[in-house]
């Protein structure tokens, strides 16, 4: 996510420089909790003021960030569905059956393409699940709501892509499943921003 504004949007922010108002967002009082969250992303994610302001007051809801959401609950369900099948919660990975899911990545299955991305609805445990689930939602949704849906699943589905094609050429026993690689690929994302 590059920190570079297009041209158009120098001069958005150039002409919307006289109608923002000129105090500090932290100031501003009365707000909805939907106006606070919009405020607390523009602190989280934008580096510069005026960034920041032109945001809170430019910010529609619509499109909702919808991916990172669709995507933690889509992981969630299959993680229930999995559990339920074969009664088992925690290290699903050694169930047998587990492992003949058509969605979990092992090089020996290299042949079925959708697999190198598929994985990342299959989990280990609620422990994974958990942490996966809780770093896409308090990161994913923010940068998702200020770079859209295009940048976020392009970046997350290349961080997805990047880990089954890594443990394709460095460990060809090793199955593979969670989103972590996703995961990994928004915290890359989150502190280029910050450093920004």
């Amino acid at each position: 996510i590059s920190s570079k504004r297009s041209s158009s949007f120098k001069r958005a922010i150039a002409n919307g420089q006289r109608a923002l108002p000129r105090d500090v967002l932290l100031d501003e009082t009365g707000l909805g909790i939907y106006k606070r969250f919009v405020r607390y992303v523009a602190y989280e994610i934008l580096p510069c003021e005026m960034d920041r302001r032109w945001y809170f007051y430019q910010h529609r809801s619509c499109p909702p960030p919808v991916f990172m959401a669709a995507v933690t609950l889509t992981q969630i369900i299959v993680f229930l569905c999995y559990g339920a099948r074969l009664n088992k919660w925690v290290l699903q990975t050694y169930h047998p059956e587990y492992m003949k899911s058509p969605l979990v990545y092992h090089p020996g299955h290299r042949a079925r393409a959708w697999r190198f991305l598929t994985y990342m609805f299959m989990h280990v445990g609620l422990e994974q699940l958990g942490f996966n689930a809780l770093l896409q939602l308090m990161i994913g949704v923010p940068l998702e709501m200020v770079h859209g849906i295009l940048r976020i699943s392009f970046l997350y589905l290349a961080g997805v892509l990047a880990g089954s094609l890594t443990v394709s050429i460095t460990d060809m026993r090793a199955p593979l499943v969670g989103g972590s690689g996703g995961v990994y690929a928004l915290c890359s994302a989150h502190l280029a921003n910050v450093v920004m």
